[in-house]
């Protein structure tokens, strides 16, 4: 047994141990909770299956480009950065669409364009590669907006609470690291056997058929409750209205540098976690091993979080800015292979108890009636700040993780000082 699937086996007891000791005491639930659970299987399932098409991929998706198509090392950032570009210039379209003319019909759009990107990796074409990476990151933008606009109000359509939701949007997270797990551990047995990078991409296509019929079988269309004449003047102009909800708004633009800065540092670190292993090892790496072994990190701290939803979301979310900024730091000058792999796992954590943070801060703070277009925009300056690092250290070579890591660092400290400073637990009206 190799080091890394020890360390796997380390975190699912870890994650066994937190399990019972969060069920040992737990009371049966309650009527309302009993009946709210079955009109939740269809988007689980759903869930479950959009999560997986995209969790699948992310062991393999740098080392095909290098190891399968060979591809220079410097023009894979190219092919990353045009996917950040095409989910930032996709943002506010996608967001504002979904909202005016159903959220329901973003989902099911969700589908084909990602699995399309899925099978163009495949093909050993640059013209392709490029086309692949804008589908995907059209694709990824509508998996992190639309998805979780319709959840909300469609629960919010049933009355649902606010402490419903927060442990909904908690299942979501400890749902999201099971999948991620179990992806990884796949894609690493569909790789070994079938000896080509390309079978987990076949996988994720495929799994978005039965997605689509779930979708279009059982989920309701839901709108964003605004007027037809409100719709009408709003599809002309809809970015200087997005910019007023941000001036009249001090959460909402604190939420947007904060989702900004962390997500643009999870993405940052999905790109560069295998090339810093990478330089501190001589022989090649089990990434789908180590791929499940972050995300079991993140099914730990998804597992925690119901227990810190008595503390202020706030707070947490500073908590959390502030421990991956050190995180990011020590990431930046790596010592040994092992020390670096559990200050992953470390992030791995924060980044699984951030999800729901940062879900619950959303539903306060962000009105339903721009529910999917203030998600869709959130995207934007993420994408930007993405592609932006991916440019300037193109040419860094093998330690250009480091500069990456410490400007991450230096950012979640002000992020973390932002939110500091901000009153967010306020719900404000946003009027088109």
């Amino acid at each position: 047994m190799d080091i890394y699937t020890i360390n796997l086996t380390i975190l699912l007891a870890l994650c066994g141990i937190l399990f019972l000791f969060t069920n040992k005491n737990k009371s049966s639930p309650s009527k309302s909770s009993s009946t709210s659970s079955p009109s939740l299987l269809p988007f689980y399932t759903v869930y479950t299956l959009v999560m997986a098409s995209d969790w699948l991929q992310g062991p393999f998706l740098y080392s095909l480009y290098r190891d399968e198509h060979l591809l220079p090392p410097s023009q894979i950032p190219t092919l990353f950065t045009t996917g950040f570009l095409s989910g930032a210039a996709s943002g506010t379209i996608i967001g504002f669409y979904a909202d005016k003319y159903g959220r329901k019909k973003a989902c099911l759009l969700f589908c084909p364009i990602y699995a399309l990107s899925c099978i163009l990796t495949t093909i050993p074409s640059l013209t392709t590669l490029f086309l692949g990476r804008i589908l995907g990151g059209i694709g990824t933008s509508l998996l992190f907006s639309v998805f979780e606009s319709w959840l909300v109000a469609d629960l919010k359509s049933k009355k649902i609470s606010d402490e419903q939701l927060s442990k909904t949007f908690g299942v979501m997270s400890t749902l999201n690291s099971l999948v991620a797990i179990a992806s990884g551990v796949i894609s690493e047995w569909l790789v070994t056997y079938t000896e080509t990078k390309k079978s987990p991409f076949l996988l994720s296509a495929f799994l978005l058929l039965p997605a689509t019929i779930i979708i279009s079988t059982t989920w309701k269309e839901n709108y964003a409750p605004s007027s037809p004449s409100t719709s009408t003047s709003s599809s002309s102009t809809p970015t200087p209205s997005l910019l007023s909800l941000l001036r009249s708004s001090p959460p909402l633009l604190s939420l947007t540098l904060t989702t900004t800065l962390f997500e643009s540092s999870i993405y940052l670190f999905v790109f560069f976690w295998s090339p810093t292993l990478l330089s501190l090892s001589s022989s090649p790496l089990p990434f789908g091993i180590i791929f499940s072994s972050f995300m079991t990190s993140t099914l730990f701290s998804s597992l925690l979080f119901p227990l810190l939803t008595q503390y202020k979301s706030q707070y947490l979310l500073i908590l959390l800015l502030t421990f991956s900024s050190i995180l990011y730091l020590l990431s930046a000058y790596p010592i040994t292979q092992q020390l670096t792999f559990w200050t992953f796992s470390a992030l791995e954590a924060c980044i699984g108890l951030y999800f729901p943070t940062i879900s619950v801060i959303k539903n306060k703070i962000v009105d339903d009636s721009v529910r999917a277009k203030v998600y869709g925009f959130l995207r934007i300056p993420l994408n930007i700040f993405v592609v932006a690092a991916l440019v300037l250290t193109r040419d860094s070579g093998e330690n250009g993780f480091q500069k990456v890591f410490m400007v991450c660092s230096g950012l979640l400290m002000v992020a973390a000082g932002v939110v500091g400073v901000t009153k967010m637990d306020e719900k404000k009206e946003h009027k088109e």
